[in-house]
């Protein structure tokens, strides 16, 4: 197992990093909501309860995860929209931080499926109402 195996495997919930460290672990993009690392087969699903387009929302233990795409309708197939939709199947696990301080983000763990995309409609960029995929994780 590779460093960054053993340091991800041994994120516990509630463990706060910033996103240099966020970075560093999961080798993934230091931006955005859906960060995909190829290097360690990981998604990085980040909610930002500070400043956000996106409406993520808990229900009970089941987070309903907003897709990818600011403007316009969301695809299942684009992007990060795609990876996280094919979860099952691609080999790729997923991990979960919300922020509610500035430049803090803490690990809620690691995320399955918990059923199929739907879509929703939601205010995009332009406060337009849009169409959004959401993912049951």
């Amino acid at each position: 197992m590779g460093k960054n195996a053993e340091q991800i495997e041994q994120l516990i919930p509630g463990t706060v990093l910033n996103n240099q460290q966020l970075c560093e672990i999961f080798k993934c993009s230091p931006q955005g909501g859906m960060r995909k690392s190829n290097t360690t087969k990981t998604l990085v699903l980040i909610t930002n309860h500070i400043e956000s387009v996106y409406s993520d929302v808990w229900d009970n233990d089941i987070l309903h995860y907003t897709g990818m795409g600011q403007k316009g309708d969301q695809s299942l197939d684009f992007i990060q929209n795609k990876t996280l939709n094919e979860i099952e199947s691609n080999g790729i696990s997923v991990h979960y931080f919300e922020v509610f301080k500035d430049k803090e983000y803490t690990y809620s763990g690691h995320l399955v499926r918990a059923g199929d995309p739907y879509q929703t409609s939601q205010s995009d960029v332009l406060s337009s109402p849009k169409n959004r995929q959401m993912s049951p994780l």
